[in-house]
């Protein structure tokens, strides 16, 4: 895969990574506009978040192996609706705006189906994310459902929260 004409390698992340990504995660979640996490989160309660409780973590690295990005995968409900999943995906400061979280995304989307997911749900984005908003659309999800100022935003207050969604099996 490549991005911006740079190799990148999506991988399930190791042990030996999260030194690396959770820097990377503490950054996105303390701005405190795009992710429901407080923005004052231990290490422990990400790590548990983000690498212990989802059915896959994977990370996104540049040619010199550098962490560009990260994400998980997991069922969005248990049982009946164990078949849809939800991702999260962070995309370090430096490689923001390459490309790398709609490669995640697709690299995601084909994992989903492989762990036998039939869609995926994303439950809270941020309405004011207007680049992510658009990079969920152009990549086949659909705004399904708008939450009206369900997230208290760091600057901005209360905005609204779409629920995306995309069928990936028939």
């Amino acid at each position: 895969m490549t991005t911006s004409g740079t190799p990148v390698t999506i991988r399930p992340l190791q042990a030996a990574d999260w030194p690396a990504v959770w820097p990377v995660l503490r950054t996105t979640f303390q701005a405190g506009d795009t992710y429901a996490f407080a923005p004052d989160s231990t290490e422990a309660e990400i790590h548990k978040a983000w690498v212990e409780l989802p059915a896959a973590t994977f990370v996104a690295l540049g040619a010199g192996g550098e962490i560009l990005g990260t994400y998980f995968i997991k069922p969005n409900q248990v049982g009946q609706g164990a078949h849809v999943c939800n991702c999260g995906y962070v995309v370090s400061p430096a490689a923001q705006g390459q490309g790398v979280a709609s490669l995640m995304c697709e690299h995601s989307q084909q994992q989903a189906v492989a762990m036998g997911f039939r869609a995926m749900q994303f439950n809270l984005v941020v309405a004011s994310n207007v680049r992510a908003v658009r990079l969920w659309q152009h990549l086949g999800f659909a705004i399904v459902g708008t939450l009206p100022g369900a997230f208290r935003h760091h600057t901005l207050g209360y905005v609204d929260a779409h629920v995306m969604f995309k069928t990936l099996v028939a």
